[in-house]
Order: C-alpha cells, then sequence, then structure tokens
C-alpha cells in the first residue's frame, strides 16, 4: 500500500513571507480547493492522510469534520506554518498542544501522524523527536531526502528514530533517483512537472523494495488559477512551479496503485 497525503494550509502559507494574516481576510480558498481533492479521492474510494494548520481549522471550523467524515486520517502540521527551529523547543509543544487539541475536537480522534513546515525537522533534532514521542506522535514525515530543503543524503524509505522518549516512525516522501541527485517526483513542482510514467515507476521501484511510496501536495496545487505571493526566483519556482493542475497526476496514479493512509502504513509496517 502506497500513501496520498495532503498538508492543508492556504495559498499564502509560505515559510518566510511575514505578511500579517489579516491582508488575506477574505481570500482563502483552501476548502474549495480540498473539496476538489476529496471529490477525486471519493472517485477512486481511497482513504488519505490529511497534515492540517491548527489556524486552518480554526478559521474553517467546517472542514476537518468534512475530511473526517470521509474516513480520512487528520494529521497535524502544526499551527502557524512557522519552521520548527524558529519555534524553539517550548514553542513546538505549545503548538503540538494547540494544534492537536483543535484537530481532536473537531476531528473526533487526537493526530498521530505530523509533518514539519517546509521539512523543517532535520535528523539531528533531537529534542524536537522527543517531543514528538511526549505528545503520544507514532510517525513522523517531515525529513524529505532532497537538497536545499531537506537531507540530500537521507534515508529514502521508512525508519526509525530512538529518542530518550521512545521511538518514532520516520516516513519520508517519494523521491527518484538520478545522476544528478534525488528528484522531487513525490510532491511539489516535480509532482506537476515530471511525467506520469516516470512517477509511476518511481512508485512500482518502492513497492519492489517492500515499501509504501508517500505522494503530497497542497491544496493550491489543484487551483493552477488562483492567487500567488509576489516571490522572486528561485524561490517562487520552488514554492509554485509549473501552473499544471495537480489533480492530473494524482488521478494517473489512483487508477493505477493501491493507496491507504500513513496510520495503515505505520501500523503495517514492522521495523527490522
Amino acid at each position: 500500500m502506497n500513501a496520498i497525503t495532503i498538508d492543508v494550509e492556504d495559498w499564502f502559507h509560505v515559510c518566510g513571507y511575514d505578511a500579517a494574516p489579516a491582508e488575506f481576510q477574505g481570500r482563502g480558498r483552501v476548502r474549495q480547493n480540498v473539496e476538489r481533492i476529496l471529490a477525486l479521492l471519493a472517485e477512486y474510494r481511497v482513504r488519505a492522510t490529511f497534515f492540517i494548520l491548527g489556524s486552518v481549522a480554526e478559521q474553517e471550523p467546517s472542514l476537518v469534520p468534512l475530511i473526517a467524515s470521509g474516513g480520512h486520517e487528520i494529521a497535524s502540521h502544526g499551527w502557524s506554518h512557522r519552521p520548527v527551529p524558529q519555534l524553539g523547543a517550548e514553542g513546538f509543544r505549545d503548538e503540538l498542544r494547540r494544534t492537536g487539541e483543535i484537530l481532536e475536537r473537531q476531528g473526533g480522534k487526537r493526530p498521530i501522524g505530523f509533518r514539519a513546515p517546509q521539512w523543517s525537522l532535520r535528523r539531528e533534532d533531537g529534542r524536537a523527536f522527543e517531543i514528538l514521542c511526549e505528545e503520544g506522535y507514532r510517525y513522523d514525515s517531515s525529513l524529505n531526502p532532497l537538497p536545499f530543503v531537506g537531507d540530500r543524503s537521507g534515508p529514502r524509505f521508512p525508519f526509525s528514530i530512538r529518542t530518550g522518549r521512545g521511538d518514532i516512525l520516520e516516513i519520508p516522501p517519494m523521491v527518484t533517483r538520478s545522476p544528478i541527485g534525488n528528484l522531487p517526483t513525490g510532491g511539489g513542482w516535480g509532482f506537476r512537472f515530471f511525467p506520469g510514467p516516470m512517477i509511476g515507476a518511481t512508485v512500482r521501484g518502492y513497492n519492489r523494495r517492500g515499501s509504501g511510496a508517500v505522494i503530497y501536495l497542497h491544496p493550491r496545487e489543484m487551483d493552477p488559477g488562483g492567487p500567488r505571493l509576489p516571490l522572486v526566483f528561485p524561490r517562487s519556482f520552488a514554492v509554485y512551479g509549473t501552473r499544471r493542475d495537480a489533480g492530473r497526476i494524482l488521478g494517473y496514479l489512483l487508477e493505477r496503485f493501491r493507496f491507504g493512509t500513513l496510520e495503515q502504513l505505520v501500523e503495517s509496517w514492522e521495523p527490522a
């Protein structure tokens, strides 16, 4: 089984862009784009994992119940969309608790999975992983094996991180190996840029290794004509990439592979 994951944030949630939330009041597009994703998943009878910002859950209180009603997993993306190192240890804990409480209240279940904004956790961030264990999280999906935004030499397949507070499973997103390094075929601009057969071949490669491939996308990637922040290149390309609709590639994969939630993968995965 593979996994579809969605980082539920609005079009203006970009790390390092510090405009006041009031600037975007009334301009949110997250709900309509999440509804498009839900409709596509329902068409193929697939359940997915939704990593939800606590601030979005607060602003759109009917969104989490809508997602949960489809049998999808509700997981945490933090509260403010600030990179984890900027929060400090106690700030990170506060965001986890605040987000966990609102997701549990709205969705009926405490989240067991976390993904950091902008892949901002690193393997050496031992205290952050300890806090995740202390707060009851069973898995993390933040360590992207890519250059610039992650750890280019990091593992591509699930592994266990041992902390002083217990072990936590790390499930990296899918990448494609190449002579120039790992390519972001599992999500973001690469998911919309690279051809479907190439992405599908990578999924099959993961499955032959006995691992599920983890696909990720953002609601804004279902909205190619939507608004964009005034970012400069190459940041603008890293955030937005091409104007293609991610739904096209997502549908291609849903037709050809078996998908479930990360919680299901965690329950079926046994570390060596």
